[in-house]
């Protein structure tokens, strides 16, 4: 197409610009004002973020008052997309920053609890998932798919971990900088790369067929991804943040680790893999560079953690219709999925931890992290709908385990790192990340007092 022949776009007009103002305005004033109710309650942000969208999305306000949802656009693809694009460099941010804080030494150092707890924690609940996919009502399968098809995308919508969630659920409990914290972020990491790979494999079945080039060629793209990213991709971030350092102008440091990040994310898209993943690679090489000064990220991080990351959470559940679970055919789906979900989640994490050799507290904390399932569960949902392998009905179970798994995270995991005792090396780590109260252990403070609890002890291999 011709653009010059075309003649000038034309801008947004007012009344649509109007309507999308408020509605972010509405998306952020609710994520801020439900995840300040969630901390009242001692809970993480993240939880009243993620029902924000709940609320203000069909469930809700499109029930209570259509006249409303109707005048902000929400049955509108372009105002959908329009949201999702904003939600979505929040999300890429916000996983890069959490990539900068990663612990590249500690993860090689613990590589074989890295990799035990990942494959465990995949692999059970990918087949626990095909296993409900076979069992489950025809009523709730696509008109367009094939049971095989149907019970493949239900595994792989159940066996993976939603980085954004769980980097965010860390930042608020402060446990990024702890070791089960860098686990939890190692261990999802792993699971959700091979999410992707089976991604484009139940995709292709759906499609074309199962063949040799669909399995291999993901994981070809992915290998050349994690080769130029960790030799070509150092060496630019290596330059160009000496460039920025030397300007001692903290807002240009901030926009090179911006732009790098996208452009890592970019290059991973490019690919076909997921863009989410090229952010956290860019962000764990940006970390690693000796040029980084992590001092002037606090405005960054302030602004991803507190806007953008809300606003992103807070569009997760604008599709979701929870009307749907007045079918008793759905409402037995959702109950049946979500017990699944987190029940084989949490026995594969823990068994891989027990079998790594972490204690018990250990094993059910990261059982208890890589639980959130989040956005990335969404979006293998609104794949499996384009393709016809989900009914809507089946969507909505499957956003609505995505919510709720989400929401159990936090509890869940806040409960087991009690246990854990925060040794010299972690309090190291805290102020080297230059994080706010990443000096002690968690939420409450996670003031780290000897109270006597003889159950309080270090991490380490049982």
């Amino acid at each position: 197409m011709n653009l010059s022949a075309a003649g000038p776009i034309a801008p947004m007009g007012g009344h649509q610009m109007m309507v999308f103002v408020t509605l972010i305005a509405l998306l952020l004033g609710t994520a801020l004002a439900l995840g300040g109710l969630a901390r009242r309650f001692g809970l993480p942000s993240v939880i009243g973020e993620l029902c924000a969208g709940v609320l203000v999305g069909p469930s809700v306000v499109g029930h209570l008052t259509p006249e409303l949802s109707s005048w902000l656009r929400l049955d509108q693809a372009a105002q959908l997309h329009l949201v999702d694009a904003v939600g979505y460099l929040g999300v890429l941010l916000l996983v890069g920053v959490t990539g900068i804080g990663v612990d590249v030494g500690l993860l090689r150092r613990r590589a074989g609890m890295t990799l035990w707890v990942s494959a465990t924690a995949l692999v059970i609940p990918l087949v626990c998932g095909v296993a409900v996919g076979f069992v489950l009502p025809l009523e709730i399968v696509g008109a367009g798919a094939d049971r095989v098809s149907f019970a493949a995308f239900v595994g792989v919508a159940l066996c993976v971990s939603a980085v954004p969630v769980i980097a965010k659920t860390l930042l608020d409990l402060r446990l990024l900088h702890r070791d089960i914290g860098q686990l939890i972020i190692g261990s999802a990491t792993v699971s959700d790369l091979v999410g992707w790979l089976l991604l484009s494999v139940v995709s292709a079945m759906a499609t074309v067929g199962v063949r040799a080039s669909n399995v291999l060629l993901p994981i070809a793209l992915l290998a050349v991804a994690l080769v130029v990213c960790m030799t070509v991709g150092r060496a630019l971030v290596g330059r160009t943040l000496r460039a920025a350092v030397r300007t001692r102008d903290s807002g240009v440091v901030i926009a090179t680790i911006v732009l790098l990040v996208f452009v890592f994310a970019a290059g991973t898209h490019a690919l076909g893999l997921e863009a989410v993943l090229g952010a956290l690679i860019g962000g764990v090489v940006i970390g690693s560079s000796k040029w980084l000064n992590r001092e002037m990220l606090a405005p960054l991080r302030t602004f991803v953690t507190a806007v953008l990351a809300p606003l992103f959470f807070a569009t997760a559940g604008l599709r979701m219709d929870l009307t749907a679970l007045t079918r008793p055919e759905v409402l037995g789906t959702a109950g049946l999925v979500l017990v699944v979900a987190i029940a084989a989640k949490l026995a594969g994490a823990y068994l891989g931890a027990r079998a790594a050799r972490l204690g018990h507290w250990e094993a059910m904390a990261l059982g208890a992290g890589l639980n959130a399932r989040g956005a990335i569960e969404v979006i293998i949902a609104i794949v499996g709908l384009q393709l016809g392998v989900l009914s809507t009905a089946m969507y909505t179970v499957i956003v609505l385990v995505a919510i709720v798994t989400s929401l159990l995270a936090p509890p869940m995991l806040r409960r087991s790192v009690r246990h854990l005792e925060v040794t010299e090396e972690e309090v190291a780590r805290g102020r080297w990340l230059g994080g706010a109260g990443h000096e002690h252990g968690g939420e409450r403070g996670n003031d780290h007092r000897d109270d006597g609890d003889d159950q309080v002890r270090p991490m380490r291999a049982a």
